[in-house]
């Protein structure tokens, strides 16, 4: 695919259509949204949480399709699901440690499983060894430290006898395109009634948990042999939901693109840093693992180093989005030792460097980056954050254009000041003067104090 084609289908695949602009589902105002958001665009930073029956396995979250599993070859894994040491405190804390304000828990991803006290199945939780309700106890943990609370709850599911078979389901026919194998397939199976489960399981989750501040429904895929906002009455579905918690924040995977107020914030999922400029100007939380995938994997090996993680983390914020970074615990409950240690990472770095997170976005139109830098801007202190991805090896920093922007610069880590002057052939230019010794963070940050 040549580069230009790449952004217009990841543009297409992300924006809602120009219609979007004029139809809309609701009366609530721009500014209304802006406050009722207002949170979650300052705190930039989650935790996403995939945890089911599928850290059994421990070969991806997709396994029972991918296995193409029947629901009695997967019985195995509910059978011996026992998280013994499953303590939600402890993610609680190191979620706070490494800089997050928000957590989102898978309540049920695509196999079915609930980690909740469903009243309408007993493929749950308690039903198992555990013998808890666990998304209770993740939100009594994360409340206690402070931290906004989420749920992932997956419109599919493979386990529902009347959630009917499709393209994407284990037990889809060889061909895919075959029409009639579907319906040999789904005879008996009725949408309806799975439909009715999905909204009561909904209902549930904003109901007996208290306020809930964020809800990712996960996902659709319309077209032929897929399911979308028809499916899932997407529209009564996202009324209910801003019905039972009208501050929740919903993101865009109900196929309701075509309306305004269709969605909340659209969702990049595993995208490139560089990919996140296409998104700049627009309300996103794009959505990354550790590795390359979202539930536990143990014999994975494709973890990303701490600068990466940094790089994405400073990609979103720089262009105005949030980063939700995702954790998947093992069978046992714990997160994985290599999570563990990603974590402590970005709290390092977090405790010395979080001003240029927390409440920013990217910076006016004509202040210009040096070449591959980035930076960020809270308006309301009037700072700007350059973070120094190649830190110079000469100790100057050449600012183009700041000679009227800057009345102090310093390092954020310890508020020790950085010297500048005009430059003598071009005054508009500022050059800093770093030490030679770098500060001991991967990515460094420089603070501006605007005038």
């Amino acid at each position: 695919m040549n580069r230009n084609l790449f952004w217009l289908v990841l543009i297409s695949m992300y924006f809602p259509s120009l219609q979007a602009q004029t139809k809309r589902l609701s009366n609530e105002t721009p500014q209304q949204k802006e406050q009722r958001m207002k949170w979650w665009t300052n705190d930039r930073f989650g935790m996403f949480i995939h945890w089911g029956l599928y850290a059994l396995p421990a070969r991806h979250e997709w396994v029972k399709n991918r296995e193409r599993l029947s629901n009695e070859q997967y019985r195995k894994y509910f059978d011996e699901f026992d998280p013994d040491h499953f303590e939600p405190e402890r993610w609680a804390k190191e979620a706070k440690a490494a800089g997050m304000k928000y957590a989102v828990l898978t309540s049920k991803h695509h196999e079915g499983f609930c980690l909740f006290d469903s009243k309408y199945t007993d493929y749950k939780a308690p039903d198992t060894k555990a013998h808890r309700d666990l998304v209770k106890e993740f939100v009594n943990a994360f409340r206690k430290e402070g931290l906004k609370v989420g749920f992932y709850y997956s419109l599919i599911d493979w386990h529902h006898p009347d959630f009917t078979i499709d393209k994407n389901h284990p037990l889809r026919p060889a061909d895919t395109k075959d029409s009639a194998a579907y319906a040999r397939l789904n005879k008996g199976k009725d949408m309806a009634k799975y439909r009715t489960y999905l909204f009561n399981q909904v209902r549930e989750l904003l109901t007996n948990y208290g306020k809930i501040d964020i809800l990712w429904l996960d996902f659709s895929y319309p077209g032929p042999f897929g399911k979308g906002h028809d499916d899932w009455h997407s529209k009564e579905l996202l009324a209910m939901v801003r019905k039972l918690q009208p501050e929740i924040i919903v993101n865009n995977r109900l196929d309701l693109n075509d309306y305004a107020d269709g969605y909340d914030f659209v969702t990049p999922e595993q995208v490139s840093s560089e990919a996140l400029n296409a998104f700049k100007g627009k309300t996103f939380e794009t959505c990354q693992t550790f590795s390359g995938s979202w539930g536990y994997y143990r014999d994975e090996t494709s973890w990303k180093t701490h600068r990466q993680l940094l790089d994405l983390l400073i990609s979103s914020v720089s262009n105005g989005g949030n980063l939700i970074l995702n954790v998947g615990p093992t069978a046992r409950g714990e997160f994985d030792y290599r999570a563990t240690s990603a974590l402590d990472s970005l709290a390092y770095w977090m405790h010395a460097n979080n001003k240029a997170i927390y409440n920013c976005t990217y910076p006016p139109r004509d202040f210009r980056i040096p070449e591959g830098d980035r930076m960020s801007y809270n308006a309301a202190t009037k700072r700007a954050y350059l973070f120094l991805y190649r830190y110079p090896e000469n100790g100057e920093l050449v600012l183009r254009g700041y000679s009227h922007k800057i009345k102090y610069a310093q390092f954020l880590n310890d508020e020790s000041e950085l010297l500048y002057k005009e430059s003598d052939a071009q005054p508009d230019n500022l050059i800093v003067t770093l030490p030679k010794l770098k500060p001991p963070y991967e990515i460094p940050v420089v603070e501006l104090i605007l005038k």
